[in-house]
């Protein structure tokens, strides 16, 4: 067998190998005594038609492309040593030369991992973070909870903007009731604008127990294409009138909404420690992802292969789709419910993969350079870490993952903290004034 490799891009190559004579004949046969079993050939019984026959009949050339199918991968593992650089993705057979009799030569195209110079991606400067809360944060996250404590409490005054009736209606249009329009005991909140416009407001001012005719033109672009433009009649019937009640800000509240509290100062504190800790996560995660972008940016990789790129879109797919089952839906069910459909999902990854596949260059290139790797203990203390996360067993982590990928997955987290935690925060956010005043000056 011979073998020859030829660059021919930043990410391509070309090999071309041979496939000894022997190799094929023995192809050929494997591939003919599948395929006899489902021969019908006048004068032979099926399954009975030799070889001889069969070549006269089809001719050899029929064998040819299953037979390539299934001796390829062997042989092309032969020769992958004579590769000159990392493959990804499937090779492309661009030609091959397969007379009868002879070796066969096939020529492949095959895309190549790029090479990565590293550029500067410890001790950088990232933009320094907000980590200050806003002076009213603590109130407004105080309202916020209050907020979720509301109750509708009847009363028995007219409807005000606000409030919430609960009403029978039956809508018509030039006396005809019309599917869809009609519903017993329905909570409306006045000012919602979940109605038909101008509905809502005539119910502004209605008692309890009172019946009232709303009249109302559907918009020109209403989705019910036969009621769009029509002007309709409304009879409601308002059974109750609610208005929205807060409970007080005391210490009775904030021991019912966190029973380890007994005082509404105690809760603000609480509350002020919780947007602390956040607003330090949400700083430090910015900080980090500033630092690996720059690191990335630094680094020189003159181009990404498509076959990169397609995998990682096809990677974030199969993650998706897992996380999606794990949370009780399916994919069908998924787009159903969005209105969206594979092709979109796919649009939408597509977008961010080949920013994705530059990351993991880099993060792997800085593996090597650093000679990064994992302990036992490590690798040990991850399987326990994911099997908590995935609710598996120990045992079964390991099945799933071999002690490579957990070498790797470690390493490329320690390449990570190479660079977010040699991060510094000194460079301050520009204004957009600021921005402007240094563009006015460039230009002068």
């Amino acid at each position: 067998m011979t073998a020859k490799f030829e660059k021919k891009g930043p990410v391509t190559g070309e090999l071309t190998f041979t496939i000894e004579r022997e190799i094929v004949e023995k192809g050929l046969d494997q591939t003919y005594n599948q395929i006899k079993g489902n021969l019908n050939i006048p004068g032979f019984r099926k399954g009975r038609v030799p070889r001889k026959i069969f070549n006269q009949r089809f001719g050899e050339e029929a064998l040819y492309e299953d037979t390539l199918n299934d001796i390829f991968p062997a042989e092309f593992a032969k020769v992958v040593d004579q590769v000159d650089g990392e493959i990804v993705g499937q090779p492309s057979i661009q030609d091959i030369s397969w007379e009868k009799g002879a070796d066969w030569e096939l020529t492949v195209l095959l895309s190549l991992e790029p090479e990565v110079e590293l550029g500067q991606y410890k001790d950088l400067e990232v933009t320094k973070q907000n980590r200050e809360l806003e002076e009213d944060a603590v109130e407004t996250e105080l309202e916020r909870r209050r907020q979720e404590f509301t109750e509708l409490v009847i009363k028995d005054t007219a409807a005000e903007e606000g409030d919430t009736v609960v009403i029978d209606y039956e809508g018509s249009v030039d006396g005809e009731v019309f599917e869809g329009g009609s519903a017993t005991n329905h909570s409306l909140k006045l000012g919602s604008n979940s109605f038909i416009p101008g509905f809502e407001e005539q119910l502004v001012g209605a008692e309890p127990d009172s019946e009232v005719e709303v009249k109302v033109t559907f918009p020109e672009d209403y989705q019910a294409e036969e009621l769009a433009g029509e002007e309709a009649l409304f009879k409601v019937k308002v059974h109750e009138v609610k208005v929205e009640e807060l409970p007080e800000l005391d210490d009775d509240f904030a021991q019912d909404i966190d029973e380890d509290i007994e005082t509404l100062d105690e809760l603000r504190e609480k509350i002020r420690e919780e947007l602390e800790n956040s607003l330090n996560e949400q700083a430090d995660d910015a900080k980090d992802e500033e630092a690996i972008q720059k690191a990335v940016a630094n680094a020189k990789i003159e181009e990404i292969p498509y076959d990169m790129t397609h995998e990682e879109v096809h990677r974030q797919l199969e993650m998706f789709y897992n996380n999606l089952q794990q949370n009780g839906m399916d994919k069908e069910m998924y787009f159903q419910l969005t209105g969206t459909s594979e092709a979109d999902l796919h649009d939408q990854f597509e977008e961010g993969a080949e920013e994705s596949v530059r990351t993991n260059l880099v993060l792997e290139a800085i593996v090597e350079e650093a000679d990064l790797s994992a302990t036992e203990e490590e690798q040990e203390e991850e399987i326990k870490t994911l099997s908590e996360q995935y609710n598996l067993s120990e045992d079964q982590v390991r099945e799933v993952l071999s002690p490579e990928l957990l070498t790797r997955d470690i390493a490329i987290k320690k390449a990570v903290d190479l660079i977010t935690s040699s991060a510094k925060e000194v460079l301050e956010v520009k204004s957009e004034e600021t921005e402007e005043t240094e563009e006015t000056e460039e230009t002068e």
